[in-house]
């Protein structure tokens, strides 16, 4: 009896821990653009979990956020400009296109071209290579016909 009430117990304080958030809101765009927001916004803590799927303390402490800014009349630029001034890009699922970002697009492609340009040039000398040493054989040939030549002559003198 003192096991299966201890269990009990156990599963009983467990649930305290799962809260479940309530907001009110003033219309249904408000609610609408807040869902919105904290799908969009990333966890500071969590790395890849929007706001929304984030049970973190932090997360919470942005959803309350996002909440008053809303009633505060924030539009949504001053809502994102808010959470990149105090968390930074990071905190953006789809960071705004800046010089670094497009940088961050296009090195991919930078070094893929860069990869071709290696592989390109090292198969050039390589064939190279290889002509030279096509080249160098018939030398080599010529030259062995030259020396039995000369020698046949130096035999018969």
């Amino acid at each position: 009896m003192r096991r299966i009430l201890l269990t009990l117990c156990l599963f009983w304080a467990t649930s305290a821990y799962a809260v479940i958030e309530t907001y009110q809101f003033d219309s249904a765009e408000m609610r609408e653009r807040y869902h919105v927001f904290v799908k969009e916004l990333r966890c500071p803590k969590c790395q890849n979990q929007n706001l929304e799927d984030s049970n973190a303390g932090v997360a919470a402490d942005l959803r309350r956020e996002v909440h008053r800014l809303l009633h505060e009349g924030y539009t949504d630029d001053e809502i994102y400009d808010y959470m990149v001034a105090r968390y930074g890009e990071f905190v953006l699922y789809r960071p705004r296109t800046s010089g670094v970002t497009l940088y961050l697009w296009l090195a991919p492609a930078m070094l893929l071209a860069l990869a071709i340009a290696v592989v390109a040039l090292i198969v050039k000398r390589s064939r190279k290579q290889i002509d030279d040493t096509v080249v160098a054989s018939d030398d080599q040939e010529r030259l062995n016909q030259v020396l039995s030549r000369v020698q046949q002559e130096s035999d018969k003198s």
